[in-house]
């Protein structure tokens, strides 16, 4: 085998999520230059060896229940203008074939992704369009209830997809949109299940047998997804991978909690890839880092730079090349291969 380094120069490496564009939309930073704020930008994903990152257009609290549409388009713009600006590092890949060429130049493949289907507006005339503006990843709800379905901050209700979400998710099939169920209702996961007829995502959420928070996914989830030939992205929250702090403190958002916690540490996530691995096999995990979406990070991965520790902790743990590069990218990649339209 390479060493840990080399190997994870050369695998093709894809970040399932990240939160940065809030902070672009906000004037607080550029992606183009380094900031000592947060935990990315596209010199420290580069320096990461990023190849592929999920840019989030999150829809925040204060623009729902209708300005979704409005608040994703303000990110829109943002983000097509961070890539215009910095187009000598990175582009906007709608394709599977554009992040092989993106790749190929030495830049970093932007996708744009959705995080609370209000962007929608309840129209699926609109979801076409954000298909063809490039959207190609969409996550149907966040914490709360929308139109589409119950998020996982309603599990009260035990609510699930409604009719529009069930129409939507048939929709994002047809279009070539890859559902992501990060931060959906269990019964809401089992009915994108039984809809879906391509492979799903969990962008950003972990194993709750070894860290029961109820963002991260059972056993029994984890294996429908595996079945239907998904992909679930390691969250580095440290409310989602530390098993003292999943159930103590619970918020929904990820944070890290009370000052002075037990931390998160590196290996612990690598001990959520260990779980689902040993579960349902290498070819369903992936990583999903949500950087500048969570208060806090794991002890030694503390920003896009140090994305490499997981290459090297996937090493000492005795995995193979393959499987290591399937995790740091080939699975994500696989998902949009067989679900993204091919022009």
């Amino acid at each position: 085998m390479a060493g840990w380094e080399e190997l994870h120069r050369n695998s093709i490496v894809v970040d399932g999520h990240i939160d940065t564009l809030i902070s672009v939309v906000k004037g607080k930073r550029k992606l183009g230059r380094e900031s000592e704020e947060g935990h990315a930008d596209f010199p420290r994903l580069r320096r990461g060896g990023v190849d592929v990152q999920l840019f989030a257009h999150y829809i925040e609290p204060d623009f729902k229940p209708d300005r979704g549409l409005l608040r994703f388009m303000q990110m829109a713009d943002a983000f097509f203008g961070e890539i215009e600006e910095n187009s000598d590092v990175a582009g906007h890949a709608k394709t599977v074939a554009d992040i092989h060429r993106l790749r190929a130049e030495g830049k970093l493949a932007c996708v744009m992704s959705i995080e609370g289907a209000e962007a929608i507006s309840g129209d699926l005339g609109v979801l076409r369009v954000l298909s063809r503006l490039g959207v190609r990843v969409i996550g149907l709800t966040w914490n709360q209830r929308n139109l589409l379905a119950d998020g996982i901050g309603e599990a009260r209700t035990g609510g699930g997809l409604t009719e529009l979400g069930v129409a939507a998710v048939r929709e994002m099939d047809r279009l070539g949109v890859v559902v992501d169920v990060a931060h959906l209702s269990d019964p809401g996961f089992w009915d994108v299940v039984d809809v879906s007829t391509r492979p799903f995502v969990a962008s950003h959420s972990n194993a709750r047998a070894v860290c029961d928070h109820p963002r991260n996914l059972t056993d029994e989830q984890i294996r429908a997804l595996a079945k239907g030939g998904g992909v679930m992205g390691m969250n580095f929250a440290p409310n989602f991978v530390h098993p003292e702090l999943g159930s103590a403190a619970h918020p929904l958002s990820g944070s890290r909690g009370a000052e002075g916690a037990p931390r998160a540490t590196l290996d612990m996530v690598l001990d959520h890839i260990d779980h689902i691995v040993n579960l349902v096999g290498p070819q369903h995990v992936g990583l999903g880092s949500d950087f500048d979406g969570i208060g806090d990070t794991p002890d030694g991965l503390e920003n896009a730079t140090k994305l490499p520790h997981v290459t090297r902790g996937l090493v000492d743990r005795g995995y193979s090349e393959g499987d290591i590069q399937d995790i740091l990218g080939g699975n994500f990649l696989r998902v949009f291969e067989e679900v993204w339209p091919s022009a």
